[in-house]
């Protein structure tokens, strides 16, 4: 990618485990296990164990990753700042 694709990415910069711990953080195992539905987060959910699985699944890991960005989008729009839409 180039540096211009990568300015333009709200992902670039951030692991797979600052994302879980945000997103369990800001929403709790609960109900980031009703946003997205699998085990990993309903069933003896931790960071670790999710984390082996995500970085297996693509599809699951491209899930968390929007809700990351929706989420992110949300707090900053709170904040009266806006990232640029997600591509």
């Amino acid at each position: 990618m180039t540096g211009e694709t990568q300015k333009n990415n709200p992902l670039h910069g951030t692991t797979l485990k600052e994302i879980v711990v945000f997103l369990e953080q800001h929403y709790g195992w609960e109900k980031l296990g009703s946003l997205v539905r699998i085990k990993c987060f309903t069933d003896n959910p931790s960071v670790e164990s999710s984390l082996k699985f995500l970085r297996k699944t693509e599809w699951a890991r491209k899930k968390v990753e929007e809700l990351y960005i929706r989420t992110l989008n949300q707090v900053k729009k709170k904040m009266g700042q806006q990232l640029p839409p997600a591509h």
